[in-house]
């Protein structure tokens, strides 16, 4: 096999992963986007020429340690639209990763793993029941865009200044009630989306914020 080669088998009501898949061991992205699936196989991390996995809209309430093996990944990982709590510490080692979507899962704790996925430009955690984002997030140094949209989230911790590459930051739907000063330290952020945000008092900042050209929705 090629090391070009896309596996699609979205929305095939597969309910469980074919053995036979992961026999594909050049494929450089696999679609399971769909089918019902509750379990990827450790053998997941067989697929050493990743770059893309879609394992969204499943029904997959944890995943493999193997992920972690998956250290060329460095596309897009769609996890969206599943069962979620938590992320398998090993995780940590997709390094290489520029695109990962959790939106739509149960995860309250944000996954500490994350924050060492050093390449990440957009982040998408959107409609989960978040509440808390680590200071570790700061390590995110390449991000451009975190949406966190519908989540428990009352404020963001002062690291959010280390994310100097940070375009857009959305906490539409969330109970702020507090935002640090340190936002105003993005040097190249362009929108702050406080739409549907009914807690917060507007900090003094967000006309400085404004008028240097940053869009803020309120």
């Amino acid at each position: 096999m090629q090391t070009n080669d896309v596996l699609n088998l979205w929305k095939k009501n597969l309910g469980a992963v074919p053995d036979e898949v992961w026999e594909h061991a050049g494929v450089t992205a696999l679609i399971l986007a769909d089918n019902g699936l509750t379990e990827i196989s450790e053998r997941i991390g067989e697929l050493q020429w990743l770059r893309t996995l879609d394992l969204g809209h499943n029904l997959l309430a944890g995943l493999p340690t193997a992920m972690g093996r998956l250290t060329g990944l460095s596309d897009f990982l769609y996890l969206h639209d599943n069962r979620l709590e938590s992320l398998p510490p090993s995780m940590e080692e997709l390094q290489r990763l520029r695109y990962l979507n959790i939106s739509e899962n149960r995860f309250a704790v944000f996954p500490e793993s994350i924050c060492s996925m050093s390449r990440l430009v957009e982040l998408r955690a959107t409609d989960n029941q978040i509440y808390l984002l680590p200071d570790s997030i700061g390590k995110l140094s390449r991000l451009r865009e975190l949406h966190l949209r519908n989540n428990r989230l009352t404020g963001l911790p002062p690291a959010i200044s280390q994310l100097s590459e940070l375009r857009l930051i959305d906490l539409r739907g969330n109970p702020i009630d507090e935002l640090p000063d340190s936002i105003l330290e993005l040097p190249k952020l362009e929108k702050l989306d406080l739409r549907w945000v009914n807690t917060l008092r507007p900090p003094e900042w967000i006309d400085a914020l404004a008028e240097r050209g940053c869009l803020v929705y309120r």
